[in-house]
């Protein structure tokens, strides 16, 4: 329980600016953007392939 506390509070003046570290809205912020990295990673592997795909359908002699 008193490390509960602790963290509680070390975090309340982390976002208050009072101590160094990522604030909880920052924290949150990070995480939304690595997740929308992620996928469009993913969406551009997704058009690289059908891309790819259609280019080899387009013109058979091209490698696979």
């Amino acid at each position: 329980m008193p490390d509960t506390l602790r963290g509680w509070i070390r975090r309340a003046e982390i976002d208050e600016g009072r101590r160094p570290g990522t604030t909880t809205q920052d924290a949150a912020s990070i995480k939304a953007l690595q997740a929308e990295v992620r996928e469009l990673k993913r969406a551009n592997e997704i058009l690289l392939a059908a891309s790819s795909f259609f280019a080899r359908e387009l013109d058979p002699r091209l490698p696979w």
